[in-house]
């Protein structure tokens, strides 16, 4: 019995065959709670109200969540395949893309992305409960955060599971409740706004899909098949962005668009404090996936190591830096270093799926470096930051300096994340269809 407990469970190393014992409704699940988020419905302000555009109408705001969900949805779903595919993680699947030594840059990247995520789910807890229970210590809220996050990474498909059979349904209800109960209030005015900054508004909403992409084999490598693990992905996760981004949308509106009191609608209905506690509860999937993979990460780069162990680790880091840190002043550095993942994602869809590479990737220790990879992601990535440099001191202002010298001036309705996308992948296509001939 203990044996096949231990089979059913994700191995300790790398080196060891990664079970397949997940459904269409455990990744369903899984990908679903993913979709809800606290920071969704203060976050869907960065939809209605793009920087440097005019505010959108709710109509050109809610057809730009749906439509940045969706595209970003897809491309989780496509990036979960070769996990499905091959039982690596990742990161490990990078060695067949760029070669093992190669890889080891966007894993550091990765790392460094999930620890500061990580630390940040911890921090939104904690800012729920203390919405939820009127104040209280802070740090009591994350250390319980914490410690929940952190047993939950030792046994990770066991946690898929109960996300399944308990936590789905428990916020299915909350979000059809707080639905019900939002909708009784007048709607706004469908028009009042302008279309000009849809696709910055949709970049916002798809840069969050997106931004789950560096971990989605992580979790499809145990999936049963390829089929089940694209599916559960794009529809487990576009659904619930959606319905999220909307209840923030119709909640940003009863408060006049303050992002600071995006809870307060949620908490004024009636029941709205037990509902709002299910999401608090739930916001635990987030810091487990950013901290389980942050492990599994770091196992590209010591492939031996005991994942328990690491998990251990990056959970006592992350609480420490959630104690301690404001963690809002590294956001703009987050956010610099999820948009070289858009690329990446590029690059390895055209050699995976296109170049018919997939029969051939090497994923051993011994992988070869392959720079021509290498120099399509960094041509995607430089493409990015020309149309949206962020605003990270002076990293914005050297890709500010790029477009005055070259009288570029990035139209409102182009998108960061769909242009970088189109660069990397066609970069890969001309190296990989030179490289062949």
């Amino acid at each position: 019995m203990a044996l096949d407990v231990e089979r059913s469970e994700v191995p300790h190393t790398l080196d060891e065959p990664a079970p397949r014992t997940l459904g269409v409704l455990d990744q369903g699940a899984f990908w679903g709670n993913l979709g809800v988020s606290l920071l969704g419905f203060s976050g869907a302000l960065a939809v209605l109200a793009p920087s440097g555009v005019p505010q959108l109408s709710f109509l050109a705001a809610v057809t730009a969540c749906v439509v940045g969900t969706v595209l970003g949805s897809i491309m989780v779903g496509i990036a979960a395949i070769p996990g499905a595919r091959t039982g690596a993680p990742s990161m490990m699947l990078l060695r067949g893309l760029f070669g093992t030594k190669l890889s080891y840059l966007p894993t550091v990247l990765n790392i460094l992305q999930l620890v500061g995520w990580g630390t940040f789910e911890l921090l939104v807890i904690a800012q729920g409960a203390e919405a939820l229970f009127g104040g209280g210590p802070q740090w009591l809220y994350v250390l319980v955060a914490g410690v929940l996050t952190t047993a939950l990474t030792l046994r990770p498909l066991g946690a898929l599971r109960l996300l399944r059979r308990y936590v789905s349904i428990a916020v299915a209800i909350a979000m059809v409740y707080f639905f019900v109960q939002l909708l009784r209030h007048p709607l706004p005015d469908m028009n009042t706004g302008s279309w000009q900054g849809f696709w910055p508004g949709a970049d916002a909403a798809l840069a969050v899909a997106v931004s789950w992409i560096p971990v989605a084999s992580d979790y499809s490598r145990h999936s049963k098949s390829a089929a089940g693990a694209f599916t559960a992905a794009t529809l487990g996760y576009s659904v619930t962005q959606i319905a999220c981004y909307l209840l923030g949308l119709l909640g940003l509106a009863m408060v006049g668009g303050d992002a600071d009191k995006a809870f307060d609608p949620l908490l004024a209905v009636p029941l709205g404090v037990i509902f709002f506690g299910i999401l608090v509860l739930r916001e635990v999937d987030q810091s487990f996936a950013d901290i389980y993979s942050t492990a599994v990460s770091i196992q590209n780069l010591r492939p031996s190591t005991d994942r328990r162990l690491l998990s251990l680790g990056v959970g006592a880091m992350t609480t420490l830096l959630a104690l301690t840190l404001d963690i809002s002043q590294f956001s703009n550095f987050l956010l610099l270093i999820g948009s070289v993942f858009v690329p990446m994602f590029g690059v390895l869809a055209v050699d995976y799926f296109a170049h018919g590479r997939r029969r051939t990737w090497d994923l051993s220790q011994r992988a070869p470096s392959r720079w021509g990879m290498l120099v399509a992601w960094l041509l995607g990535f430089a493409v990015f930051q020309l149309i949206n440099p962020g605003e990270l001191g002076w990293w914005s202002k050297l890709w500010t300096d790029v477009q005055a010298v070259l009288g570029f001036t990035p139209p409102t309705w182009m998108s960061a994340s769909i242009a970088s996308f189109l660069t990397a992948a066609l970069a890969a296509g001309v190296i990989g269809a030179f490289r062949r001939r």
